[in-house]
């Protein structure tokens, strides 16, 4: 999804779903592109705004790409598509952009992530059908096509690929999904684990739902810190009240569905993806601050069903839309020592669409393609997550702050770390002032010193490193804890931390970079669908899954893991007192609670990692 705060980004949504950066349009001459525009009628009469730009010059039929976006196509330019899109459009596509059904220029009503319709019902449409309809529009109508399309879109627009590619049109034979979301409620844009994602789900929803095109979020968030307008909101129950007044549907979805309801679970496309209908190409980034749960989970939901090797998963070093723009060879601070997505974008995507749109050259792809960030390389894998050599190893919370891979020593009485986690100073996500139109793109790199030493938030690490750790696969922390409240949000960050002299990069020494984190709302410890209290001071087991990481702990550096219980306003504050709804929690359900985690015997927290064994 494209966050709210980047409204300014909405008429080169384009460019964000499949798309080269427009820097490297300097670098070779753009091919001149004929541009047309046509309304499409889908099946039920309504008819959506489509922009098709074809090569001027070309010996050949040529494949159709559709780009579908809710977005906005932007204005009618060929020169701006082929500078947009150098190395597709220099290959030769029929380029496609659409508005979807109730954005800009299309007609019918928008609905934020459609459901899915019931395949009985022939007359029913839904993002899948419209696909399917533009399609068969598409090559009845636009000369010179070779009859083949492929689809590809990133976040947003990778979700209306995947769903394109359900019920797909038979020309369909490709499809790249970049980052799309595949659980609003688990994982991706609004929810993690049950725990809401507050800025991100309210800026988005105020941004899509106000009118049919962008609308500017800083006119309600109007603080230069956002930390502390959301502070100043007070209780969820609130935005209603002050601001939205029940007009936003997604924003009402949220307060009345605060579980893991019929709702949330047709939304999600666990019970659709039953069979791999087409080629297709599942991309994620280490570091996208919107969705990396939806574009993994994707890849392994089709991979149950992919008897025909047509799955495959790339994770690069990217934040969200990464792999579209610039070279890739840097995010933030951290140096990746190569352009990753110029390589992601030439050798991967570019083949991909050639191979099966046009019948060129040969895929010479592995069953998952990741950058393995620490040693910085591309590494090929047979299937994923790997199990070669991989050994299920314990990182235990350890006395005086210290992690280490032995267990800690037998004690008769539990020990324990402790801290207060209020609700009314809540731990900010990244440094403040946050503000709504800058940082948000590279949060999840920041230094995490910024947050170390606050007393409501507990750290432990190892000594420096004697030699390197490889980590590949799935990381899970395991987290023994008890609150004096009833309900609680535990977050969990496994931390990179540089050696304390870092030669290569003096200003980098001692950096804390988060290589996986993650929240879990209590009350669901047990069920997503039924919640219920904790029991003051009872010690409860937590398991916190991460999606995926493929990451190297070099020799000398540490390994470190915080643990927190507010993340703010990326999440919404939890009350500590359970209530049925948070949503309609008021101000006097918020409480502070003391938080205990612990570290010994049957009780020992730990992180279960997946280690490369090289020897």
């Amino acid at each position: 999804m494209m966050k709210a705060m980047k409204p300014f980004c909405c008429a080169f949504a384009l460019f964000c779903l499949v798309a080269v950066s427009p820097v490297f349009a300097q670098q070779a001459p753009t091919p001149t592109l004929n541009a047309t525009e046509a309304m499409i009628p889908m099946r039920d009469g309504v008819r959506l705004y489509t922009q098709i730009y074809t090569p001027t010059q070309t010996a050949e039929k040529l494949p159709i790409l559709l780009l579908r976006t809710p977005y906005g196509a932007g204005p009618l330019n060929g020169q701006r598509i082929a500078a947009a899109l150098p190395e597709l459009t220099a290959e030769g596509y029929i380029i496609v952009s659409q508005d979807i059904r109730g954005r800009f220029k299309s007609e019918g009503q928008f609905v934020m992530l459609r459901q899915p319709r019931d395949p009985k019902d022939k007359l029913a449409n839904d993002d899948s059908s419209d696909a399917y309809d533009s399609i068969e529009w598409l090559l009845k109508n636009v000369p010179n096509n070779n009859g083949r399309v492929g689809m590809a879109g990133t976040s947003y627009g990778a979700w209306l690929t995947v769903m394109g590619a359900l019920d797909p049109h038979p020309a369909l034979k490709a499809a790249i999904q970049q980052a799309s979301p595949a659980d609003m409620w688990l994982g991706d844009d609004f929810h993690h684990n049950g725990a809401f994602r507050l800025s991100y789900g309210l800026e988005y929803c105020y941004m899509m739902e106000s009118s049919k095109e962008i609308t500017d979020v800083t006119k309600v968030v109007d603080r230069l810190d956002a930390y502390e307008w959301y502070l100043g909101l007070g209780a969820l129950s609130n935005a209603n009240g002050k601001y939205f007044h029940e007009r936003l549907p997604t924003w009402n979805d949220f307060v009345n569905h605060p579980d893991y309801d019929a709702f949330w679970k047709r939304q999600a496309f666990a019970p659709w993806l039953n069979k791999v209908t087409v080629p297709m190409l599942n991309v994620a980034g280490w570091w996208d601050q919107e969705d990396f749960y939806g574009p993994v989970k994707i890849y392994e939901l089709l991979e149950r069903h992919d008897t025909e090797h047509k799955n495959f998963l790339v994770i690069g070093p990217w934040n969200h839309g990464g792999w579209s723009r610039g070279d890739g060879q840097k995010l933030g601070r951290i140096d990746f020592g190569s352009a990753t997505a110029a390589y992601y974008r030439r050798e991967v995507q570019a083949r991909f669409l050639a191979y099966h749109l046009k019948g060129k050259g040969t895929l010479d792809l592995p069953e998952a393609l990741t950058f393995r960030t620490g040693a910085n390389q591309w590494t090929r894998h047979d299937v994923w997550p790997p199990t070669q050599n991989v050994a299920a190893r314990k990182l235990f919370f350890q006395a005086n702050g210290k992690l280490s891979f032995d267990a800690p020593p037998a004690s008769a009485k539990a020990a324990f770390d402790s801290y207060v986690s209020d609700p009314a100073n809540p731990v900010p996500y990244r440094p403040r002032p946050i503000e709504v139109r800058s940082g948000w793109q590279t949060w999840l790199v920041e230094d995490q010193r910024f947050v170390d030493h606050r007393p409501d938030v507990l750290t432990w690490a190892t000594e420096p490193l004697p030699d390197d750790v490889m980590v590949s696969g799935n990381i899970i922390a395991n987290l023994f804890a008890s609150t004096t409240g009833t309900d609680s949000d535990w977050i969990v960050k496994l931390i990179d931390v540089y050696p304390e002299k870092y030669a290569p990069e003096p200003k980098m020494s001692g950096f804390q970079l988060m290589i996986a984190g993650d929240v879990l709302r209590g009350r669901y410890h047990k069920s997503w669908e039924k919640p219920e209290p904790l029991t003051p001071n009872a010690v409860t087991r937590y398991e916190i899954g991460f999606p995926a990481n493929d990451h190297v702990f070099l020799k000398g550096h540490k390994i470190m893991v915080q643990v927190q219980s507010t993340w703010f306003p990326v999440i919404d504050r939890n009350p500590q007192r359970f209530v049925p709804n948070i949503f309609k929690a008021q101000e006097t359900d918020f409480q502070a609670a003391t938080q205990r985690v612990f570290r010994s015997g049957q009780t020992a927290s730990y992180i279960a990692v997946p280690v490369v064994e090289t020897r």
